[in-house]
């Protein structure tokens, strides 16, 4: 299934839905943050519970995007991975990059935490 992402705009902060996969094939995402940023967004959530398989490729394109979102001053977090993806990120010791949430609103307040490249 092609990813389908659904963005839900509040000011300088987005929520991203986002159901499917997320793999070599789907470039669609970067190209919407991207578009995002450019207009003043700054802090995402990407809602991923409806995100059943990630592989390499997509791995690389969370980690570009929040690379994107660093350099605007932003941040960008994961809330509600299914257990494959948040063993994965675990796997991958992706889950010391990216803040992962279960609740919306403590996602949105986890987005906007202060950080300094170390």
């Amino acid at each position: 299934m092609a990813l389908i992402t659904n963005a839900r705009v509040t000011h300088d902060t987005v929520v991203l839905e986002m159901k499917g996969r997320l793999w070599v094939l789907d470039l669609p995402l970067r190209d919407m943050v991207q578009a995002l940023l450019q207009q003043g967004c700054a802090f995402f959530v990407l809602d991923i519970a409806e995100v059943d398989y990630i592989d390499s490729s997509g791995l690389g394109q969370l980690v570009s995007i929040w690379a994107s979102v660093r350099k605007f001053g932003g941040n960008l977090v994961l809330f509600r991975p299914c257990p494959r993806v948040r063993q994965l990120l675990v796997t991958t010791c992706l889950q010391t990059i990216f803040d992962v949430f279960e609740d919306e609103e403590k996602a949105k307040a986890g987005v906007r935490r202060e950080w300094s490249p170390s």
